[in-house]
């Protein structure tokens, strides 16, 4: 078993830029550092649930469009019998000294992550300005975009670092910013 020395939280809206600044801190981070989804076990038992392709629940194509609804509402029945079930499950393939969290989206993932890592845990809200996530391709979708998955953090206050995705600052600036703040 590894000894986790830092699990970074990185949390965000769609298309603000959470996984292309998560791929970035994990290369700087280097060999001692991975990526763990806690969408991919979501995604991995929804799978099997229904013989979904899991390979296309996977990638950023039609069919994860095509289920997400439904895969959300599951999961939340999921998550009121045990809020860290998906977490457990995403921490299992934890292996590297420093985890980073590229999609967190809800208090209770926060709690998990608290709960079990302490003073370990830095949290990352990533924001974004709605028409720059438009350029990116994202749509506002009723059932989607104005649910708990999505929303439950909008009013949460305690971020160790808030940085704006706003085409200002590149790739690179957001994570000198990242890797300053948390002295990585």
């Amino acid at each position: 078993m590894v000894n986790i020395k830092r699990v970074i939280l990185i949390s965000g809206k769609r298309k603000c830029g959470k996984d292309y600044i998560s791929e970035k801190l994990q290369k700087r981070l280097g060999e001692t550092s991975q990526i763990v989804r806690i969408s991919e076990p979501i995604k991995r038992e929804w799978s099997k649930k229904t013989n979904v392709d899991l390979k296309e629940l996977l990638s950023d194509g039609p069919l994860k469009e095509e289920y997400r609804k439904d895969m959300i509402k599951w999961g939340e029945e999921i998550r009121q019998m045990d809020y860290g079930y998906f977490c457990k499950l995403a921490m299992d393939k934890a292996i590297s000294e420093t985890v980073v969290i590229s999609d967190i989206r809800r208090k209770s993932d926060i709690k998990y992550f608290k709960e079990r890592y302490h003073d370990k845990v830095l949290i990352v809200r990533i924001t974004c300005p709605e028409e720059i996530r438009i350029k990116r391709g994202w749509m506002y979708r009723h059932g989607i975009d104005d649910v708990e998955s999505e929303c439950d953090l909008d009013d949460y206050e305690h971020w160790d670092l808030t940085v704006e995705n706003n085409e200002q600052l590149d790739g690179d600036e957001i994570i000198n910013l990242i890797m300053n703040k948390f002295e990585l």
